[in-house]
């Protein structure tokens, strides 16, 4: 009988996976990571994934299932791989996505490395993703309810990650997840989906970023893209490319934030019209259904976790950086994104936009 780890965040995703894990007969322990300290970062809300509401909400499903559970805590780890890179991301001018950074660096290493510690066969998430083996080699797929499909975020994963993963909710649709919940009596049936950064616990990312950095935010100029200036912005991590609103001053016209230069601390302003390209660089990059990508190939991208993938022509131009040039003309391809490319249902790979 293979023993699986269950992450489990209190939610009701990674709880019917827990459920559907039990069902199928394998030995399961249920774990929910902490992830940071409440004052460090304020108390958290209640639809945030790391408060001690969803500790008890996770612990009442595993004594319901009647599994192991444990708290493990990765506190240390989470602040070095997730939170000094969100907040280093904003300094340099980028806009960072720290659920993918967590998948890569907390979820699918550290708490991998720990289930090996363990003997466990499995890490098990309530991620909305499939796997697949074909011939040697492992494949992600888009979920089935498409409108909930997280493969976006886990394209970072290596072949060794993806052999020890199961994803249980990949083939079923949120209704019948919440169906399950609500047959089993489940306390957080009906509990609202996580919206929000779970360390930034009141939206505020700049006062997080300020408290976090011990240092306010610097004034600096708007300019335009010749290098006019046209006006005092309030600090570059207060903005973001495609950002219209809270510029605080107005021009007579809709103005866009084009780009965000920390060299220079100013803040580029620009008509929507400049917010579209169709060519960038993607480092850092991981593929999953090749091990290179030899020779231009003709794929589908998407640049933002809720666009959806448009055509494009990708090529390798050295071992970590790619070349995207989409068809189209895309809005605010915005540098410290993540690109993912698909061939179908498939996740080829991805990359961090520069």
């Amino acid at each position: 009988m293979d023993k699986v780890l269950i992450a489990m965040s209190g939610g009701v995703d990674s709880s019917v996976a827990a459920y559907l894990m039990k069902k199928q007969g394998f030995e399961c322990i249920g774990i929910t990571m902490k992830l940071f300290n409440n004052e460090d970062v304020g108390v958290c809300r209640e639809n945030t994934c790391c408060s001690l509401s969803d500790i008890a909400d996770a612990r009442s499903v595993a004594l319901k299932l009647d599994i192991p559970y444990y708290v493990f805590n990765f506190t240390s780890d989470f602040k070095g791989e997730v939170i000094d890179r969100f907040v280093s991301a904003y300094q340099t001018g980028a806009t960072p996505n720290p659920c993918i950074d967590c998948n890569r660096y907390i979820k699918f290493k550290k708490l991998m490395h720990r289930a090996n510690e363990i003997d466990c066969n499995f890490v098990v998430t309530g991620h909305y993703a499939r796997i697949e083996k074909s011939k040697d080699r492992f494949l992600l797929k888009k979920a089935v309810d498409e409108t909930k499909d997280q493969s976006y975020v886990l394209y970072s994963m290596s072949q060794q990650q993806l052999s020890q993963t199961l994803f249980p909710l990949g083939n079923l649709r949120k209704t019948e997840v919440r169906k399950i919940a609500m047959e089993n009596g489940f306390i957080n049936a009906k509990k609202h989906d996580s919206q929000d950064i779970c360390f930034v616990t009141d939206g505020d990312y700049i006062k997080f970023i300020e408290e976090h950095t011990g240092s306010k935010n610097k004034a600096g100029d708007f300019t335009d893209s010749k290098g006019n200036i046209l006006g005092k912005h309030k600090g570059i991590i207060s903005y973001t490319v495609g950002q219209r609103k809270g510029l605080g001053i107005t021009f007579g016209k809709p103005m866009y934030v084009c780009k965000t230069c920390p060299e220079s601390n100013t803040v580029v302003l620009g008509g929507e019209a400049e917010l579209y390209s169709k060519s960038f660089y993607a480092e850092n990059i991981n593929l999953i259904a090749c091990d290179k990508i030899p020779s231009p190939l003709s794929i589908k991208a998407k640049i933002r976790y809720k666009q959806t993938e448009q055509p494009a022509t990708v090529v390798q131009t050295d071992e970590n950086t790619l070349h995207i040039k989409f068809e189209k003309a895309q809005r605010a391809i915005t540098k410290g994104q993540a690109v993912v490319l698909y061939d179908g249902d498939y996740v080829i790979g991805g990359g961090t936009i520069i």
